[in-house]
């Protein structure tokens, strides 16, 4: 199965939480916050290569519908 943004992100909130309630021993702490790392890190990427692939769509003079490259800067205008 496909571990998904969704699942990953899942994933990775249940570790915070886990790791959240100090319950742990020390070893399983460490494994955990080592997968954390990783799920955070794929999780980044995945977000980054999303970010690149966006289109606009946007309408030009004529009414036609046209695509442009998505700036991440269009939205703190």
């Amino acid at each position: 199965m496909e571990n998904t943004f969704e699942r990953s992100l899942e994933e990775l909130e249940t570790i915070v939480n886990r790791l959240e309630s100090g319950d742990l021993p020390l070893e399983e702490s460490l494994e955990l916050f080592k997968r954390g790392v990783k799920l955070s890190r794929k999780c980044r990427e995945r977000l980054a290569n999303a970010e690149r692939r966006i289109e606009v769509l946007t309408k030009d003079a004529d009414g036609a519908l046209t695509t442009e490259e998505f700036e991440p800067d269009d939205l703190r205008g």
